[in-house]
């Protein structure tokens, strides 16, 4: 009799072992489902080891619970294995495990044969046709490294990753690497700035500027149908060494180039005045003395013939030019309506050093500067001058400027003395342009001038935007950045308007008291109508 008091006790307090399970249970599967993202890699957790085991614990409490259950109330377990609930619920099992059963296969199927679809009203995330048929052209895979900082999101720099692994047919794969915990990785692609992808197909690389379609597209072309471009920096006139050290040297301008393919050499026309028939670019970087009348003579007929320069002399004050003519000057005015103004910049915005200019503005309309994101400073830097009307068939282009509180210093001696100041009338007001391209439109021919050399040396590549600016000019000067024309979807413009106090009434009293309230009311029909039933 003790005995079956006992056992009767115990059984009361078997509900407390289900609750313990069911409790467990969905513990376990929401951990399962933490896990589950965890290994697609949508989030991070922290500690692995620390969910891993709260999902077994709460796995061996499920365990545990049923079996307590069972124990404390084996009768309760015989009738529902043996009766007529058991049938009902093993008809009910096997329907769930048959729906759990297609659900996966159908995701097995999806995951090993993926295919995105864009259900937007613009098709906005669809790629143009021409990204389509350089992804279809794709001879042999190609790799992208997108590197991007913790500073820049690079979500939508995934997505359209994203886009081009799927339509690729396996032949385009990506990774994220973050420039400033891994410096290294950035300086081998040769990446300057934040934000840039580099593209590899077996030895050749490209490097897209931003992560928009239409510069990943170009870099693609670029890379299936490589070509030899070959850079010439112009020397004897004491011009910067392309292969020296130090601050002064311009060994990371040229690193940078060869890493983007560019074949990287040097050309003294005093000692051989004839032009390499395979100069795609000239680079005149800082002379400390004026070209000759010949040199000049023969650029200007190496530009006629479609081909470009990428002009940077400082302020003759920093220079041995003295008072000798600069014929190079002379043919910029002449053929470009490009002067460069015998000056050197005072930028008051930056009041901490107000010779280090400071790019305020930048033009949308040159490739060189439409994708910037960081400003370009040029220390000690004379300001450029455009023609009110650019000769023929010319068309030039204001890059960058200062703001207007600056000016253009014109007395060298009060630089001297530290007593430099506006003088209206003579010295040059601001906003003043530090950089300029010009493009014939007939011969093809291009130049890039800025005011200064400093920005590209060593010493100053790495800050802020300069190298991005000094290479994608000599990209700009070589070519190498309209190699296709894409036109962008323009996705619409959504605006949510702030329901009003009644509409807020409305969709409380929807569903919070109709919707639930109808379900009750449901319920009670169907229990008054049993019951009448018998």
């Amino acid at each position: 009799m003790a005995a079956k008091k006992k056992t009767f006790k115990i059984q009361r307090y078997a509900f407390i072992a289900l609750i313990v399970a069911g409790v467990a249970l969905v513990a376990t599967i929401l951990l399962a489902i933490v896990q589950g993202f965890v290994a697609l890699k949508l989030f991070s957790t922290g500690n692995p080891a620390v969910w891993l085991n709260a999902l077994w614990i709460s796995l061996a409490l499920t365990v545990i619970g049923i079996a307590a259950y069972g124990i404390m109330a084996p009768d309760n377990v015989r009738r529902f294995f043996t009766g007529r609930q058991a049938r009902y619920g093993s008809n009910s099992l096997i329907m769930f495990l048959a729906v759990i059963g297609i659900l996966f296969v159908i995701n097995l199927l999806a995951f090993e044969n993926p295919v995105s679809k864009d259900f937007t009203e613009d098709q906005s995330h669809t790629l143009a046709k021409e990204t389509l048929q350089a992804l279809a052209n794709l001879p042999e895979k190609v790799n992208a490294i997108a590197f991007f900082s913790s500073r820049l999101s690079s979500s939508d720099a995934k997505t359209l990753l994203d886009n081009f692994k799927a339509n690729s047919k396996g032949k385009f794969d990506y990774q994220f690497v973050d420039p400033d915990t891994n410096p290294v990785a950035a300086r081998q692609a040769g990446v300057t700035g934040d934000g840039k992808i580099m593209l590899t197909m077996g030895t050749h690389k490209e490097i897209a500027s931003s992560a928009t379609e239409t510069d990943l597209v170009r870099a693609l072309i670029r890379l299936i149908s490589p070509e030899q471009h070959v850079i010439y920096f112009l020397t004897g006139h004491g011009e910067a060494d392309i292969n020296g050290s130090g601050d002064t040297a311009f060994s990371i301008a040229r690193s940078t180039l060869e890493s983007k393919n560019y074949t990287v050499k040097t050309l003294n026309l005093l000692a051989n005045p004839v032009i390499p028939t395979d100069a795609q670019t000239i680079v005149i970087a800082g002379p400390q003395k004026p070209l000759s009348t010949d040199e000049v003579s023969l650029l200007k007929s190496y530009v006629d013939g479609g081909k470009s320069l990428v002009v940077l002399e400082d302020p003759t004050f920093f220079t041995k030019f003295d008072n000798s003519p600069d014929p190079l000057a002379q043919y910029l005015i002449s053929d470009w309506g490009i002067t460069l103004d015998n000056d050197l910049i005072i930028d008051l915005q930056n009041s901490g050093a107000p010779l280090n200019a400071t790019a305020a503005s930048r033009s949308q309309d040159s490739p060189i500067t439409e994708n910037m994101t960081l400003v370009a400073i040029l220390p000690q830097a004379r300001s450029i001058s455009l023609a009110t009307t650019a000769p023929t068939n010319v068309t030039d282009t204001s890059l960058i400027q200062t703001s207007p509180n600056s000016w253009g210093e014109t007395d060298f001696t009060s630089l001297s003395s530290n007593q430099a100041k506006y003088d209206a009338g003579q010295d040059i007001p601001g906003p003043l342009n530090m950089a300029v391209s010009g493009q014939n439109n007939v011969t093809n021919g291009r130049v890039v001038v800025f005011g200064n050399s400093v920005f590209a040396a060593d010493g100053a590549f790495d800050a802020y935007g300069n190298g991005d600016i000094f290479i994608n000019s000599v990209d700009w000067a070589a070519s190498q950045e309209n190699l296709i024309n894409i036109t962008p979807n323009t996705p619409k413009q959504r605006t949510f308007n702030i329901p009003s106090q009644v509409e807020w009434v409305a969709i409380l009293l929807g569903a919070i008291f109709i919707l639930p309230g109808l379900w009750i009311v449901a319920g009670v029909s169907a229990w008054v109508v049993q019951r009448r039933r018998g």
